[in-house]
This record gives structure tokens, C-alpha cells and sequence, in this order.
């Protein structure tokens, strides 16, 4: 057995299980139609391709999954848009939209003050200490892609969302109102699955593969400014950084 042969996808024991080879016709097939164009019939590609429906739709769902494919109810299934990618940069959501041509944009879910409780170690501050608790869907040309939750010390940013409401940049809020400077932070992804309340305010299903991104930023002092929580659909976006040694 090749490397190459591993790398793509084909076990040490060389079987390849029928929906796995579907799955890379189906693959050649999106790339002949184009980004919004319907897919076949299933009885038609189940019999292009010789093998069960119950196969073919294993390799459709796991498209669908992976973003390469969208499915939308009573209208069919599309080949979908590429994955919008961000860079992993001290800056706001809108202002690394607009760089790659996209419109940001955000719906307020949540604006509440609560005691900060197991936040107060990362925000420097006391536990009964209040913090300002914003939840926002995100949003690039109308579709939601995720769901962030920003913690911020009410004693540090008084009266934060005056004249604020929420669907904007708070990074060019925050440096407007505060001359505020973010220097630094500490972030950690990893991969979850999305709550019932997080899957319908995102639209997409609970079984669908989430990022989830925790974010402490600090200001030139090292003074920790703000503790966000991202879910973002692992379907339509992905990340990247570039490192240097």
C-alpha cells in the first residue's frame, strides 16, 4: 500500500467501503456543477453510480457535514458556497469580513449584567463583580455563522452600551469611547456539538460540528479587557494563522 493510496483515504487493508467512493464521485460531480446548482435526483445518481440509495445518501450526509453540500427543506440539495475563511488575528469579526469582500453583520440576542462568577479569575476581578453579558449572532451577507458571548467588566466600561447597539464593530466601539487598545490574547479552539438553543438561533441541526473558541484579550498593560465565548458552524467557516519560527 502507497502512501499516497493512505492519504487518500484508502485503508492499510486496501477495502474501501462503497460510500466512501461514492463520496469521491460526488465530489468530481460538485466541481463539474458549480456553487448553487440543485443536485441530482437520488434514484438518478443512485443508478449513475450502481450502488443503494441507503449508500448514496451516507456519502450526501457526510458532504453535507463537511460544508460541500446544503440542504434545504422542501426545495432540495444544493452545492454550496465555499467555507468562508478568517484569520486568527487581534481584530474585530466586521473588519475581517469586509476584508474578503463579505458583509458582516450581527443580531443582539442577549444584553444582561450577572455576577462573574468562574469568569472573574480570567477578567481580574471579583467574583460578585459585575460583568456586561452580550450575545450576538453572526452574520456574512445575511447568513448565521455564529454565536458569540462577550463578558466585560461593568466597573472598567461604564455605560459600554450607551448609544451602542449592538450590531456593529464593539472592537471599534470599545476604541472610540475608551481609547481602548487590544495588545494581546489567549485563545483555545476545540471541536463540540451545538445545544437545542444554539442549533436553532444558528439554524442548522444539533449534530452538526461546531468550533467553539474561548478568547481572554488583553490590553499593553496585560490588563485582561474581555472573556469571549464563539460557537462558530464548522460547515461554513474555517480558520488559519501563519507561523513563524
Amino acid at each position: 500500500m502507497t502512501i499516497e493510496a493512505v492519504r487518500g483515504g484508502v485503508p492499510e487493508h486496501g477495502r474501501v467501503p462503497k460510500y466512501y467512493v461514492v463520496k469521491g464521485q460526488l465530489l468530481n460531480l460538485l466541481a463539474e456543477l458549480g456553487e448553487g446548482t440543485p443536485l441530482p435526483a437520488e434514484r438518478d445518481l443512485a443508478a449513475a453510480y450502481g450502488v443503494a440509495r441507503s449508500t448514496l445518501r451516507q456519502a450526501i450526509s457526510e458532504l453535507t457535514m463537511e460544508g460541500r453540500l446544503r440542504a434545504y427543506r422542501g426545495r432540495g440539495t444544493f452545492v454550496a458556497a465555499p467555507k468562508l475563511v478568517q484569520p486568527l488575528a487581534l481584530r474585530g469579526y466586521t473588519e475581517a469580513l469586509r476584508e474578503m469582500g463579505r458583509n458582516p453583520g450581527r443580531r443582539v440576542v442577549t444584553v444582561e449584567t450577572v455576577p462573574a462568577g468562574p469568569l472573574a479569575g480570567e477578567l481580574g476581578i471579583g467574583a460578585t463583580d459585575e460583568v456586561l453579558h452580550l450575545e450576538r449572532v453572526l452574520l456574512a451577507d445575511g447568513e448565521q455563522l455564529g454565536l458569540e458571548s462577550t463578558y466585560l467588566p461593568v466597573d472598567r466600561f461604564p455605560g459600554l452600551m450607551d448609544g451602542y447597539d449592538g450590531t456593529g464593530s464593539l472592537y471599534q466601539h470599545m476604541s472610540e469611547r475608551y481609547g481602548l487598545i487590544y495588545a494581546s490574547a489567549v485563545e483555545r479552539i476545540e471541536t463540540v456539538l451545538a445545544s437545542p438553543r444554539e442549533a436553532m438561533l444558528l439554524g442548522t441541526n444539533p449534530a452538526q460540528p461546531m468550533l467553539l473558541m474561548r478568547r481572554v484579550s488583553a490590553d499593553p498593560a496585560g490588563r485582561p479587557i474581555e472573556r469571549v465565548r464563539s460557537l462558530y458552524r464548522g460547515d461554513r467557516i474555517g480558520f488559519e494563522t501563519r507561523l513563524t519560527g
